[in-house]
C-alpha cells in the first residue's frame, strides 16, 4: 500500500479563511491523503516545456484515458476545470428565471450557488437519515422542473443509494427533465458504475466525475463528465475552448492511466477511515457510514460541535463546519494521515468522555 504523503494533509495557507494555528493540518478540504501517481506527477513536469502553447481544446489524450478505464465513447465525454465547472455550465444551460433545480436537503452545496448564478430556483428534497431519498425526490417534482441533481454517494454525508434506485428514479422522471448524476466520490463506492453511465444512452442523464479525489489532483482541477450527443453539445457552448491547461491535460491522462495507484488510494483511505470511525463508534459518536474519502460527525447540537471544533483547532486540526448545509450540530473530517486521524479521534473521545456534546 503507498503510504500518506504529508505534504498533501499539511494545510494549504490559503484553503480556510480562518487557518487556526501555524503548522496546522487540513482535515477540512476532502483532498487524497495519497497524493498524484508519480506518473502524473511526471507527466505534468514533461508538459511544463509546452507551456508556450494553448491546450488541446478537444482533451484528446484525457478522453481515450477516460475512454478506455470505463469503456465509454469518448465523443460523449466532456472536460472541465474540475466537476463545478460542469455542473454551472449544465445549470445555466438548462435551467433559468422560473425554472427549479432538484436536489436533496444535503446534496453538494455549490449546486444552489449555481442555480443563484442562472436565476433559477433551487427546491431541495429531505432526506432520511442523512441519506438521499428517491421518492422525496419523485414526490417534488413539479411542471416547472428542469433538472434533478443527485450526488452518489453524498457530499457532505457520505452516504449512498443503490444504483438501481437511480435507474428507477430515472425511468419515473418526465422525459424532458435531465437527470445529473454527481459521482465526485464515485471510486469510493464499491457498485458498478456501468448501469449509470449507460443511462446516457437514453437520452435524458448526464454523469459527473473528478479527478480531485481519488486520483489526488485537486489541484490541476480537472473533472469530466458523460453527456448525450445533444446535451453535450448545448454545454460545449458555455465551456472556455481551453478551460484545462496543458499540464494538468498531461497529468490527468496520466493519472488515470495508473488505476493501480487510484485503487491503492482508495484502499488505504478506505482502512485509515474504517479504523477513525470505528474509534469514534466507540466513544459513542453515532456516524453515518461513509461511503467516501471523509466522515460526518454529528454531534448532540451545534453549540456541541463548535465546541468540539474550537478543541480540535486549539490542537492544530482543522474539520470543516457544516453549518451551510443546515447541519451546525456536524463537523465533516476528510480522512488524511493516519496519525493525524488518531489524534482527532483522540479529542473526540476525550471531549465525548467528559460530557461536552449533550
Amino acid at each position: 500500500m503507498i503510504a500518506p504523503v504529508p505534504s498533501v494533509a499539511s494545510m494549504a495557507p490559503y484553503a480556510l479563511a480562518d487557518q487556526g494555528p501555524a503548522g496546522a493540518i487540513s482535515l477540512a478540504q476532502n483532498e487524497s491523503a495519497f497524493g498524484p501517481s508519480p506518473m502524473a506527477i511526471a507527466a505534468g513536469q514533461a508538459a511544463l516545456a509546452q507551456s508556450g502553447l494553448y491546450p488541446d481544446p478537444e482533451w484528446t489524450g484525457l478522453r481515450a484515458a477516460i475512454s478506455e478505464v470505463h469503456g465509454l465513447d469518448a465523443q460523449q465525454i466532456l472536460c472541465g476545470a474540475g466537476s463545478m465547472e460542469l455542473i454551472g455550465c449544465l445549470i445555466r444551460a438548462f435551467a433559468g428565471p422560473g425554472d427549479e433545480v432538484l436536489g436533496s436537503q444535503y446534496g453538494y452545496l455549490f449546486t444552489k450557488t449555481a442555480c443563484q448564478q442562472a436565476g433559477a430556483s433551487f427546491v431541495a428534497a429531505p432526506e432520511a437519515g442523512f441519506t438521499l431519498s428517491t421518492d422525496a425526490l419523485r414526490d417534488r417534482v413539479t411542471p416547472r422542473t428542469r433538472i434533478v441533481f443527485l450526488c452518489n454517494p453524498g457530499n457532505p454525508t457520505g452516504t449512498r443509494i443503490p444504483n438501481a434506485q437511480i435507474e428507477a428514479l430515472r425511468d419515473d422522471l418526465p422525459g424532458d427533465v435531465l437527470l445529473i448524476v454527481d459521482q465526485a466520490y464515485g471510486e469510493f463506492d464499491d457498485q458498478d458504475p456501468a448501469s449509470i453511465f449507460a443511462l446516457t444512452g437514453r437520452g435524458g442523464t448526464v454523469v459527473l466525475r473528478t479527478l480531485s479525489k481519488a486520483y489526488g489532483l485537486a489541484g490541476a482541477r480537472t473533472g469530466w463528465g458523460l453527456f448525450p450527443e445533444a446535451i453535450g453539445a448545448s454545454v460545449r457552448k458555455l465551456l472556455n475552448p481551453n478551460n484545462v491547461s496543458a499540464v494538468s491535460q498531461a497529468m490527468a491522462e496520466a493519472a488515470m492511466r495508473d488505476q493501480g495507484h487510484m485503487r491503492a488510494t482508495v484502499a488505504g483511505t478506505v482502512e485509515i477511515r474504517a479504523r477513525f470511525a470505528l474509534q469514534l463508534k466507540a466513544a459513542g459518536y453515532d456516524l453515518p457510514h461513509s461511503h467516501a474519502n471523509f466522515v460526518l460527525i454529528p454531534f448532540a447540537n451545534a453549540d456541541a460541535a463548535q465546541a468540539a471544533d474550537t478543541r480540535l483547532r486549539d490542537a492544530g486540526l482543522l474539520m470543516r463546519g457544516m453549518g451551510g448545509y443546515g447541519l451546525s450540530h456536524c463537523l465533516r473530517a476528510t480522512i488524511a494521515a493516519p496519525k493525524h486521524m488518531a489524534r482527532a479521534a483522540e479529542i473526540l473521545a476525550t471531549f465525548k468522555e467528559h460530557g461536552h456534546d449533550r
